[in-house]
């Protein structure tokens, strides 16, 4: 796969891996959340929207369900923090950045929120909600198959 499809990933499951390569060790497939932090991400439109700054796990689930997104500030203060649902990110391995497929404009837009006020990330109506602002269906639905055919395809 070295193409991104944007839409080639609308399920519940992971995010996209785009790129030529694999490094040595783990990855790109298998990696520590850690080595994925301050990674940039890249908006359809190509431009630059901010970096992850924390990937969220369902403790309950095992599933990684958000990636939040840190836009604007200067030494992480003042950063505007986005959540985003995983599957609607794409690791590009040739870049070395993860690409989301909407417009950089439609992310400035969505309210999003600080480091002292977090979403209740366990709501499932927010979530449901972010899932459907970024055209996914959310991780905790069930998938239909393993090729990821959106539910509401069939």
């Amino acid at each position: 796969m070295s193409t991104l499809n944007p839409q080639g990933n609308v399920s519940g499951g992971g995010a996209q891996i785009v790129g030529s390569g694999a490094g040595e060790g783990p990855g790109p497939e298998v990696m520590a959340a850690s080595t994925l932090d301050g990674n940039k991400v890249m908006s359809a439109d190509g431009e630059h929207v901010g970096k992850i700054s924390d990937i969220m796990l369902d403790v309950r689930s095992g599933k990684i369900g958000y990636a939040v997104l840190s836009e604007g500030g200067f030494l992480g203060m003042g950063a505007t923090l986005h959540a985003i649902p995983w599957n609607a990110l794409t690791l590009d391995t040739d870049e070395k950045c993860f690409r989301v497929d909407i417009s950089a404009q439609r992310i400035k837009d969505e309210p999003g929120f600080d480091k002292d006020h977090w979403p209740l990330m366990a709501d499932l109506s927010w979530g449901s909600e972010l899932h459907r602002y970024y055209n996914r269906d959310p991780y905790w639905a069930p998938t239909s198959d393993p090729l990821g055919t959106r539910m509401t395809d069939i």
